[in-house]
This record gives structure tokens, sequence and C-alpha cells, in this order.
């Protein structure tokens, strides 16, 4: 499978294909396709894959696209930003938002990844349920605005504000803690707590998530009269 990235800020990956490999979302993200690509709907690895999706708040089942002969299939984001080219390899999974997944190649296998601690889910921003990748194969991830990667040595600690986590190795641990200050928290507005990440490995940050995206453009919302 060879790929190109194209349309900047709005972006989509074209995937070349060659005679039987396959490229599988759980989005519905297919833009466009080549005649002879073969789509197919199933679970997905099983009605267990199916409903951990379900709880997740993804969809579902897997929609799968084959290369019947020498084909091309591409996958929009859904969202202003960049898509990123992850390597999938057997040791080496990594965490995503739930949000981030658009399409991989078959050997990438998708589950549920959760936080182990009750307090990460609850005030950390990133949400009790992740997904994990492993297996082997490119993945595709698509990140709101731009991403910014830094690699964390063992120990190695970065302070994130809620939603700016798109990836990370799963050999990183995910934990909060709270603003310091009274006056910080009630009038800083970054909230009252942040999401702390303990190295060793990979972490890839998102410049523009989506909530924070929905509160700026909020207040020039047109508003509707009670009369109407």
């Amino acid at each position: 499978m060879k790929y190109e990235i194209q349309g900047g800020n709005l972006p989509v990956v074209v995937c070349s294909l060659e005679n039987g490999e396959t490229m599988i979302t759980e989005s519905g993200a297919m833009s466009w396709m080549s005649p002879n690509i073969e789509m197919s709907t199933n679970s997905g690895g099983g009605v267990g894959k199916m409903f951990g999706r379900l709880f997740a708040g993804e969809h579902m089942f897997q929609n799968q696209y084959t290369a019947r002969g020498q084909g091309m299939v591409a996958f929009s984001s859904s969202f202003p930003g960049s898509i990123r080219a992850v390597e999938i390899t057997p040791g080496a999974d990594v965490v995503v938002q739930k949000s981030a997944f658009l399409a991989s190649e078959q050997g990438v296998e998708l589950s549920t990844f959760f936080q182990k601690k009750m307090g990460t889910g609850l005030f950390g921003g990133e949400g009790f349920i992740l997904q994990k990748l492993s297996g082997r194969g490119m993945a595709f991830l698509e990140m709101d605005g731009s991403c910014v990667e830094y690699e964390l040595k063992a120990g190695q600690q970065i302070i994130i504000s809620t939603g700016h986590l798109a990836m990370m190795d799963a050999t990183c641990s995910m934990d909060v803690q709270s603003v310091k200050g009274v006056k910080n928290m009630l009038f800083g507005g970054e909230g009252l707590f942040n999401t702390v990440i303990t190295g060793p490995g990979r972490v890839v940050l998102q410049t523009m998530p989506l909530n924070k995206f929905a509160s700026q453009i909020v207040p020039y919302l047109p508003t509707q009269s009670s009369g109407d």
C-alpha cells in the first residue's frame, strides 16, 4: 500500500492498493475510490468488539475496502486539521483519543482502552475510554489543527490542557493534577484539572481540539428570540 496525504488544512489521504489489499475504517470516512474497490461491512472481530466500539461512542460496524486489481481509495478528515500516518508494529501499541482513528491497513487491530484511574477519566478531560491500536500496518489518524510531537524519557512528564492529547505510546501513563492556586482555578480560564503524561514514550498533541474550537465560536452564533 502506498499513500499520499493531500489537501492542506482540509486533508485527505489517498491510498493506492495492490490486488487483494484491504483498508478498514470505522467512521465511514471514504470520500472517493476507483470502481474496482469492493466495499464490505462487518463486525470487525465479533460481537464483543462490536459492542465495545458502541460503548466507546464509535460505530458498531467497520467498513472494509478491498482492491480487485490495482485500485485507489481516499479517506477525508471530518474536521479541519491534519492527518498523521503512524506505523503500528507488534509490541509498539499506541493509544489515541476515540475520535482520532480515520483508517488503517487490515493488519491493525482496534480495541477499547480504559483509564485505570477513575480520577483521570472524570477530571482529565480525555475521557474514560480511549482506543488502542495494535498489530501490524499503517494507520491514519485525524488531528484537530496541527500536531506537535514529544519524546518523553522514563519519568519525564508533560502537562496538557483538556483535549490536546491526540496520541501516546502505550508505554506512557496518564494521570491528572489540579491547577495550583485558588485564583488560578477560579479566574485562570484553564479549568480545574490538567492531564499529566509520564514517559517513556512518544506523545502527540493537537493544537486546536474540537471542544475548544466550539467554545470559541459559540459567542458568534445567532441566537433565537423567545418569540420565534
